[in-house]
């Protein structure tokens, strides 16, 4: 069925999302019965029928207890997956106090538009990025770094909160979470077998051979190790599914939100390719605004690129692209500058601002914002935004 607006968008991306869960899910399965079918394989000496019999009992009989483990596994993270984020992070909980700007910006979006309140987490680090985490409406928080509160003004920082409070709305937290997990189990599985086997030598045939030889072991080797590197690859591919085709919504319900195409196209210009957060995992950094870890050719990465995300709002948000925006280095970062070290704090032509000084000055997040050369830019749902 073919959808049409944001919001029939929204519904039918949701289906598609619970069928790939479902199809993450059965990968499970079929790791279950990988191992089964290697095991038959390197224990029996029968030929290739007898030995997909038996691997499928086997199946049947470890079926509940991979359903338990994946269910135990979902529920552990479900209570502890904030406090392993934020072990890896370094993020720490702020309230009002702590930093009244950023939390004003945030409660006044989920006024306008009754969303229960999450909480605010920070992290100290020059990368510009957010993400959201949570799996209910107790648990939803929203993690962003010093280095975004320093480099964005007001507008670009209330459009990169739009795109996360958009996540949650959407329960794209709860289902990349779960992904995660989930992948996270066949990935331990297909390890684990592979490990067993590699343990072993390449082989545990051993007295269960019941004396039916048929010479199929070798093929059900094969079969068993393509299902397992397949699952791995499936599961690592769903999650990049179900990344991608987010992160536009995203950006749509964020412009939805703050009634500001420009400050969400001029967010992404200046998070663009300074997002790395040192020490995150790869599961991390695909739940923040921009990831700049790179695959193959685009094959694997985990966002869509900055440039085709910024098409999108222009053709259909009507926001205006001033081009990538340089930024003037962190403290930290001049050493390497003067180096001459590549920093991605300076553009091509090696400009210290971008055309038309864009660039927001380096400022804490008790500080005033400094005055906007430029025109006033478009009012939120509040009227507009003043220095």
């Amino acid at each position: 069925m073919a959808a049409y607006g944001l919001y029939s968008h929204i519904q039918s991306n949701r289906r598609r999302s619970i069928a790939l869960l479902i199809g993450l899910f059965f990968l499970v399965y079929v790791l279950v019965y990988a191992g089964a079918l290697l095991a038959a394989a390197l224990s029996f000496d029968a030929d290739l029928n007898t030995l997909a019999q038996i691997a499928w009992s086997d199946l049947l009989k470890a079926a509940p207890f991979a359903t338990a483990g994946t269910a135990l596994w979902i529920v552990i993270a479900y209570f502890f997956h904030q406090n392993m984020i934020d072990a890896v992070t370094g993020g720490r909980e702020i309230q009002r106090a702590d930093d009244p700007r950023l939390y004003t910006i945030l409660e006044n979006l989920c006024i306008s538009r009754g969303i229960t309140m999450p909480r605010l987490k920070v992290i100290e680090s020059n990368a510009l990025n957010a993400f959201a985490t949570g799996m209910s409406a107790k648990q939803y928080s929203i993690t962003v770094t010093t280095g975004l509160l320093d480099r964005l003004n007001d507008a670009e920082i209330e459009a990169v909160l739009g795109h996360e409070l958009t996540h949650i709305r959407n329960g794209d937290v709860r289902m990349m979470i779960v992904a995660v997990i989930i992948a996270g189990v066949v990935s331990f599985f297909a390890e684990l077998i592979f490990r067993l086997w590699f343990y072993n030598g390449f082989s545990f045939r051993s007295s269960r051979s019941d004396g039916r030889r048929g010479g199929g072991a070798g093929i059900a080797v094969l079969i068993a190790i393509g299902l397992l590197v397949v699952a791995y690859v499936l599961s690592f591919l769903i999650r990049l599914a179900l990344s991608r085709s987010r992160e536009f919504l995203a950006d749509a319900g964020s412009v939805e939100l703050t009634k500001n195409p420009d400050a969400m196209i001029s967010a992404l210009r200046k998070i663009e390719g300074r997002g790395e957060l040192p020490g995150a995992t790869s599961a991390v950094m695909e739940m923040c605004v921009d990831n700049p870890r790179e695959g193959f050719g685009e094959l694997f990465d985990t966002h869509p690129s900055v440039e085709r995300r910024i098409t999108e709002l222009v053709k259909f948000a009507g926001g205006h692209d001033p081009g990538p925006i340089a930024l003037p280095p962190p403290t930290g970062e001049l050493e390497d500058e003067q180096s001459g070290a590549e920093s991605p704090w300076q553009s091509e032509e090696g400009a210290t601002t971008s055309a038309g000084s864009d660039a927001t000055p380096d400022r804490g997040p008790w500080s005033q914002p400094a005055a906007e050369p430029e025109a006033t830019p478009s009012p939120g749902p509040w009227g507009p935004h003043h220095s």
